[in-house]
């Protein structure tokens, strides 16, 4: 149900070693025959900390059944939008408090961000791979699509492009944010938010052993605003904002600009 990493997913390097194994039994998507157990790795070169392989195809099917209630389009509107309004005003100041971009929100899980861009006045638009989640989207009226960034074929159309706990979820981070630099047009700027292993409530959960992200059997990565920066540069980006967010303990917001 898992294939292996042969290297490190960021810098490609073979030096990696196992730090840990971690039941994945109570996670809310697990059911037989999926894995019962994480391992994690981390890179001898870069630093960077992955688990032992990625889903296969099979396994994403048995994974995508079920969906946790905070990525239904439709659920906590009140909440994403007292989430969401002041993320959409730090990117607009940023690009000089302009406000008619174009703006793509990758993986957009609720659809809160998309909506929440357009009534700032952007041209929001979002894909996702849950057919059923873009259904719903599409029905309220908003421009959505069931696809990933690399099916989408406009370079250089968007001004910003998000990425909410996207990343993590992806086996190579590396190809998500190359698809971001060619739909972005110069001086674009992209959104990531993701958990930081490097914070203190990070650490805090490790000293108590009860840090649910070990378990999260949805996720690839745990990244640090290290590695994170590290990512972007190396691939045309410039990191140029770090905020810590509020959607949830342990969570970072960083917006990068493309060079």
């Amino acid at each position: 149900m898992r294939i292996q990493y042969q290297a490190c997913p960021l810098c490609s390097s073979a030096g990696f070693r196992k730090i840990g194994e971690y039941s994945c039994v109570n996670h809310h998507v697990y059911s037989s025959p999926l894995p019962p157990a994480m391992t994690w790795m981390r890179c001898g070169s870069c630093g960077h900390v992955f688990t032992g392989g990625y889903f296969t195809l099979e396994a994403l099917r048995i994974m995508f059944q079920k969906t946790q209630p905070v990525q239904t389009p439709g659920s906590a509107t009140a909440e994403g939008r007292g989430v969401w309004g002041p993320v959409v005003s730090m990117i607009s100041q940023l690009r000089g408090w302009n406000y008619d971009g174009a703006w793509l929100d990758a993986g957009f899980g609720s659809g809160a961000l998309v909506a929440v861009a357009a009534e700032f006045g952007y041209r929001a638009a979002g894909v996702d791979l849950r057919e059923q989640s873009v259904n719903a989207m599409a029905a309220m009226g908003y421009e959505v699509y069931a696809a990933s960034l690399g099916q989408i074929g406009q370079p250089g159309f968007f001004d910003v492009i998000s990425m909410a706990d996207v990343l993590e979820h992806t086996p190579f981070p590396a190809e998500e944010i190359n698809h971001a630099h060619r739909l972005l047009k110069p001086g674009g700027h992209l959104f990531v938010s993701m958990p930081n292993m490097d914070c203190v409530v990070w650490k805090l959960w490790d000293m108590a052993g009860s840090n649910p992200y070990w378990s999260e059997m949805e996720h690839y990565h745990n990244f640090s605003r290290e590695s994170l920066y590290a990512l972007l540069r190396r691939n045309g980006f410039e990191p140029l904002r770090y905020e810590i967010s509020t959607r949830y303990a342990a969570c970072m917001d960083v917006v990068s600009v493309k060079k």
